[in-house]
């Protein structure tokens, strides 16, 4: 599986974007998908978790409320909808592939974007 993560960019606080991970290669819909994120001088944390049927997912406490997370299995996509943006949510975001049901920690993915960058400005 090949990911490519996009809609990265500069928003002031308060703002929104949309991220979009678009998958290619192996059967995409098998996959249970994930976002993560790391800031400068920071390790890489968890954001969020579809299942690959799009039923469950999971967010990170900082986000809840905030964030969602959706898929599109006929374009092969999963999707970050962030509002409500805050400067410490700058952070380049990565989304990644798993065939693992619950997967939280990023050594529980095995394909991974190239991350796409977020700045907040306050």
């Amino acid at each position: 599986v090949q990911l490519q993560a996009s809609g990265g960019g500069l928003v002031q606080a308060g703002g929104s974007l949309r991220l979009s991970c678009a998958a290619s290669g192996r059967t995409f819909n098998g996959y249970n998908m994930g976002w993560f994120r790391q800031a400068p001088g920071k390790e890489r944390e968890f954001v969020s978790f579809i299942r690959w049927s799009g039923g469950t997912t999971y967010y990170a406490d900082s986000v809840k409320g905030r964030f969602t997370i959706s898929r599109d299995s006929a374009k092969n996509t999963v999707y970050l909808q962030m509002n409500t943006l805050k400067p410490e949510d700058t952070a380049v975001y990565y989304c990644a592939a798993t065939g693992i049901w619950y997967a939280v920690t990023s050594d529980r993915y095995d394909y991974w974007g190239q991350g796409t960058q977020v700045t907040v400005s306050s």
